[in-house]
């Protein structure tokens, strides 16, 4: 971006056309977003205070971050933040930008919740899918589960920051591999069904379930910025679903319940795999674009 003009209108025009160049969708969007993220104004600066006089310091950090979003960094890592469910959640490179789709997840379980009833989220990331079960309910509990350490740190900052909100949210994070996670906490394991401890009334899961091959034909602010570890799901996309719903009836309740984010051509993949571990009642949820996004199911006591 060439020095020609620090007038607002000018500044953004300068971030449009950088980013257009380098094929940024929503290029013109993305502008205007990280231009009001530096200088703390709003979406009618543009029209109705763009002759205002972008700083040098302003200036220097937009010129930064467009660079680095022309670099295809995800817009949500240079603002550090992302919109999910009406509340605002901390993100960074160690998780995944929370995307509307998930929140046809959360959405889908909020219409099964109980107050009192106990949440285990697996592969939690940062944590918006639990945090905002916790938030929109009453008297509810939650174990957020996930094996970066990284992605669990984000998790906590964002339960500490919600609660200021609302104080008497109850959620833990616990880094370990999915459910050896409950088994160094209470000793249960996968094989004890006699365990209650451990017990959840929900279970619900967003796992990485691209496929191992596919993931270099993403999009480069996914394939070179995301958490790989949180985008994998091995060769066929499935490796996660298989483990979980294999582990998941020795930690739910009678009638307890199971919802996973899925792949839009996974649904039927992903119902056999829960109709095998015992599943039933299972159902497949649409997303906002008309496609399978979500897959659910009863457990009962064998």
């Amino acid at each position: 971006m060439e020095r020609l003009s620090r007038i607002y209108r000018d500044v953004y025009e300068a971030g449009r056309e950088q980013m257009e160049k380098a094929g940024v969708g929503e290029a013109a969007l993305d502008a205007r977003l990280l231009l009001e993220y530096v200088c703390g104004t709003d979406r009618n600066a543009l029209l109705v205070h763009g002759d205002r006089e972008v700083s040098e310091e302003e200036y220097d950090r937009y010129r930064e971050l467009t660079g680095k979003r022309a670099a295809r960094v995800p817009l949500q890592y240079l603002t550090g933040g992302q919109e999910f469910m009406g509340l605002p959640f901390f993100v960074n490179e160690q998780v995944l930008v929370p995307r509307q789709d998930t929140e046809v997840l959360v959405e889908e379980v909020m219409k099964h919740l109980h107050d009192g009833m106990r949440i285990l989220d697996m592969c939690t990331g940062s944590g918006c899918i639990l945090l905002s079960l916790l938030h929109y309910s009453n008297d509810c509990t939650g174990v957020g589960v996930d094996l970066s350490a990284g992605a669990l740190a984000v998790a906590g900052e964002n339960y500490e920051r919600l609660r200021t909100k609302r104080p008497e949210m109850k959620a833990r994070f616990l880094e370990r591999d999915l459910f050896a996670a409950l088994e160094a906490e209470c000793g249960q394991s996968a094989g004890d069904k006699g365990a209650s401890a451990g017990r959840f009334d929900i279970i619900v899961s967003n796992p990485p379930y691209i496929e191992t091959d596919v993931i270099k034909s993403l999009m480069p602010e996914v394939r070179e910025h995301e958490p790989m570890m949180a985008l994998d799901g091995g060769t066929d996309g499935l490796a996660f679903y298989r483990r979980i719903a294999r582990e998941a009836g020795a930690y739910l309740n009678g009638g307890g319940m199971l919802f996973f984010e899925i792949g839009c051509e996974q649904a039927d993949s992903v119902k056999r795999i829960m109709e095998q571990a015992g599943f039933r009642g299972i159902e497949v949820v649409k997303d906002f674009a008309g496609l399978d996004r979500i897959v659910y199911g009863n457990w009962w006591e064998k």
